[in-house]
């Protein structure tokens, strides 16, 4: 769930070497997602999550508006399909191309914009945390 630059911060504190952020970059200005994935990110929070292996047969973080969107329901999915992940298959045959997942991050996406914005914000944020952290005193 990191999408700050303080999460960004605090894992690096914790010991990690780097993070990984996939859904905070989804909803940038050059982001090729279909605007209204875009939006419901900004939309939605990690209350709007249901996790279920019941769309493409692994476990992962759909957005419940999108589930519903498609006519299914968030509180009674399918049971986990057989894995399929074959890339001769037709995008229109794609799950997840209407079905959107996000991560527990979610939340703090507040707007659709430039990556620079968002890499600039991350980069604000990260300094702060850790003029924060040189303040504290060490154990």
């Amino acid at each position: 769930g990191i999408s700050d630059g303080w999460g960004v911060a605090g894992a690096i504190a914790s010991g990690a070497d780097l993070v990984y952020m996939g859904t905070r970059f989804i909803p940038t200005l050059e982001s090729m997602a279909d605007p209204a994935y875009k939006q419901m990110l900004v939309d939605s929070t990690a209350d709007d999550l249901v996790i279920s292996a019941g769309i493409t047969g692994t476990p992962a973080s759909w957005l419940k508006p999108s589930l519903q969107a498609n006519g299914l329901d968030p509180d009674d999915l399918p049971s986990a399909p057989a894995r399929s992940y074959d890339s001769n298959q037709a995008i229109g045959a794609k799950k997840w191309r209407d079905v959107w997942a996000a991560g527990q991050g979610v939340g703090a996406i507040k707007a659709v914009e430039s990556t620079a914005a968002v890499v600039n914000r991350l980069a604000v944020e990260y300094a702060a945390a850790r003029q924060r952290f040189s303040a504290m005193p060490s154990f």
